[in-house]
């Protein structure tokens, strides 16, 4: 990945030390005993179960199947409606019945070593595929000297519209924030809105603020910075609640039902989005097949090239497998063999952690949902544009939960967002605090 943003791993070696110190034994190496050193015993037969919401992984994994009789992986289907899979992981650990491996996303491996909930794959050799995988996305699960998880994919973002009615319209798909919210009120004018401003997707909010320069999360020693209401933050607070107040967007839900019959009959004609968002619209909004295309994020300053990441995820190996060289034999063929990396896109998985997955054929051929334009090309591009140097905070499934409440609250009366986000602050503290972390903030 290139393009001149800065790079660093997600916890250098001094900077490791802020979750370091409070994931002393936190990681896991139970199990292996059944066979040497974390493998099974020669000629010895296995099945493991992996949890993933990913639609079609089925296919890779009746891949692997065929190719390895002795190692059998089981798929079992967990829900991704609002953390509902991390919630079963989580109680899974504490009955200690977990899967062997489990999809989790890049910004939940810090609360699941918080859990205890992670093998030390480096204890099992799995440096020797780092270069299997681009750079910044094996960082995000490198804490100090340990790896604990395999990467799968990311989600640079972009804006999905109807380019149809658009053009009925006369309107050109802006380019910045400012000509969006132009747009906003010519769309609103003809009876529809440009989009939704979900308060419950903390992910996507995350995204808007990444993009503007934000750094909710640093480290200093051993102490962890949090700076969620610094002035990049606030500006995208002031923007997305002016169209609120405005009466510019409407405020359900992204990703459920109303969202997608909105979608379906152009009462929602954009979607600022990361590029697996390309399997929701056209499994979810068929009718509109041909009508939409994809273009850069809108920037804050013109002529820009910011972007961010929304999503991303990793196939991590659960505290309690017995057979932690085989889980990761899996992990890294799944998300790296040539032969499922091809399978991927199909699966529904986002844009692939693979150093060779952007040479996938399957990542530049014509769309016709989207009027036959190639509309990957537009994510290589705005993958450039990802800052890397953003850093995950420890517990962010509480963190986007207080996001949820709080810009919720906002919406119905408490406040402005940015006095949302002050009050998720405060609280995110709070709980890093309760975790024995030591933390300052910077604003």
């Amino acid at each position: 990945m290139t393009g001149g943003m800065p790079r660093r791993t997600l916890l250098g070696s001094t900077a490791a030390a802020g979750l370091a110190a409070a994931l002393a034994g936190c990681s896991s190496d139970s199990g292996g005993g059944e066979g040497s050193a974390g493998s099974r015993r020669k000629g010895e037969k296995i099945t493991l179960t992996f949890w993933t919401w990913v639609p079609g992984i089925d296919a890779c994994v009746a891949l692997w199947n065929k190719q390895n009789p002795d190692v059998q992986v089981k798929v079992e289907k967990v829900s991704p409606t609002n953390g509902a899979q991390y919630a079963k992981m989580h109680a899974a650990l504490k009955a200690k019945n977990a899967p062997d491996l489990a999809q989790i996303e890049y910004q939940m491996v810090p609360s699941f070593l918080l859990d205890q909930g992670l093998v030390d794959l480096s204890k099992y050799g799995a440096g020797e595929h780092k270069d299997k995988f681009v750079g910044w996305q094996w960082q995000q699960s490198v804490f100090g000297d340990g790896v604990f998880a395999i990467p799968q994919d990311s989600g640079p973002m972009g804006m999905f519209y109807r380019s149809d009615l658009f053009d009925k319209w006369g309107i050109e798909p802006p380019a910045t924030w400012a000509e969006y919210e132009r747009a906003a009120t010519k769309v609103r004018a003809k009876g529809a809105w440009i989009a939704t401003f979900p308060p419950m997707a903390g992910g996507w909010f995350t995204g808007l603020a990444w993009q503007a320069g934000a750094h909710w999360f640093d480290t200093k020693g051993d102490t962890w910075i949090v700076d969620m209401t610094g002035q990049e933050t606030r500006r995208v607070c002031d923007f997305w609640e002016g169209l609120v107040r405005g009466k510019l967007v409407k405020t359900e839900p992204d990703r459920q039902n109303a969202w997608y019959s909105d979608l379906q009959s152009g009462r929602i004609v954009t979607w600022v989005g990361a590029q697996w968002g390309n399997a929701l619209l056209s499994g979810n909004a068929p009718g509109t097949a041909g009508k939409w295309r994809v273009a850069p994020m809108p920037q804050w300053d013109k002529g820009g090239k910011a972007s961010a990441n929304w999503g991303g995820s990793t196939t991590a190996l659960m505290s309690g497998t017995k057979y932690p060289k085989d889980a990761l034999a899996f992990a890294v063929w799944l998300n790296s063999a040539p032969e499922s990396v091809a399978l991927l896109p199909k699966a529904g998985v986002g844009w692939p952690a693979a150093r060779a997955g952007s040479a996938n054929p399957a990542l530049d051929r014509p769309d016709d949902f989207f009027g036959g334009q190639k509309y990957n090309s537009v994510f290589a591009g705005t993958e450039q544009g990802v800052n890397t140097s953003w850093r995950w905070g420890p517990m962010m499934d509480a963190t986007f939960q207080h996001l949820g409440d709080e810009l919720t609250a906002a919406i119905n009366g408490k406040g402005s967002f940015a006095d949302a986000l002050a009050r998720v602050q405060r609280r995110t503290v709070d709980d890093l605090k309760a975790k024995g972390l030591k933390v300052e903030t910077r604003t």
